[in-house]
């Protein structure tokens, strides 16, 4: 019996981006063959997307955030790249995006539609109004399609943002609602109920949305940073807590079963 096709893995670097070892060593952990690209050779060599079944826009500040932070990374990547990457999303391909990496996204109009074009909503400096760097209770809805938070009920990430705070029209966040688009949200420890107090919510996102995803799923953005939490070490009480691995790692392996699904 052969072998299963091994899960190819795209991680953005360059410009700024500073968290794409982490991110291809998660997915690494999860089993797949993460490549580090630049994204100028990426944009010189799209061909390389129909190659991969998963792309990661890793945290860092892309092009020192100038524009907005995530804003120069999505023109440049608009201007170059929409064509391949419609391709791959319709083709099934993942798109992973963490940090810096989600407010791409979002700017690229990746999140909550699907595809490149007009942004949606936006990720507006955080209400607090300051850079926040500490840890956040997460809680994942079960309804969601998306397919990285599958079988997750609570997970403890640490956050380090500045420009953070998910707004959108009413309409749009009506729709985000309904649709379950909102995978994870920033709670209350001690309730388990989604929270605007800070610092609970670091950055004061509507209805304590962290992350958003597409309607198929496939396609998921986080303001947290699942890959600084792989080992029980990275938390700062590890030893106070039972003997478990980082609680980040299964949004990887959820996204590497996924697609070996897919190629089955």
């Amino acid at each position: 019996m052969s072998s299963p096709r091994p899960v190819r893995v795209l991680v953005l670097s360059g410009f700024g981006i500073n968290c794409e070892a982490e991110t291809a060593h998660a997915f690494r952990l999860a089993g797949a063959e993460p490549q580090v690209v630049h994204v100028n050779d990426l944009l010189e060599r799209s061909e390389q997307l129909a190659q991969a079944q998963l792309l990661a826009f890793p945290g860092g500040f892309s092009f020192g955030d100038h524009l907005g932070a995530g804003r120069a990374l999505a023109n440049r990547l608009r201007a170059r790249l929409a064509g391949p990457l419609e391709r791959f999303i319709a083709d099934g391909g993942l798109v992973l995006g963490i940090c810096n990496g989600f407010q791409t996204m979002v700017r690229l109009g990746l999140l909550p539609a699907g595809r490149p074009g007009p942004q949606k909503v936006t990720l507006a400096h955080n209400a607090c109004g300051t850079f926040y760097d500490g840890w956040v209770t997460l809680a994942a809805d079960p309804s969601s399609p998306c397919v990285f938070t599958k079988g997750i009920d609570r997970l403890e990430l640490p956050c380090r943002h500045g420009e953070g705070q998910l707004l959108g029209s009413a309409h749009v966040v009506a729709e985000l609602e309904s649709d379950a688009l909102v995978p994870l949200r920033y709670v209350d420890p001690a309730t388990g109920r989604p929270t605007q107090v800070w610092p609970l919510n670091p950055n004061g996102s509507t209805g304590g949305m962290a992350g958003l995803c597409d309607r198929s799923g496939r396609l998921f953005g986080l303001m947290p940073h699942p890959e600084a939490f792989l080992y029980r070490e990275n938390h700062p009480a590890w030893r106070r807590r039972p003997p478990r691995r980082g609680e980040g790692l299964v949004l990887f392996e959820n996204a590497v079963e996924a697609c070996r699904r897919d190629g089955a």
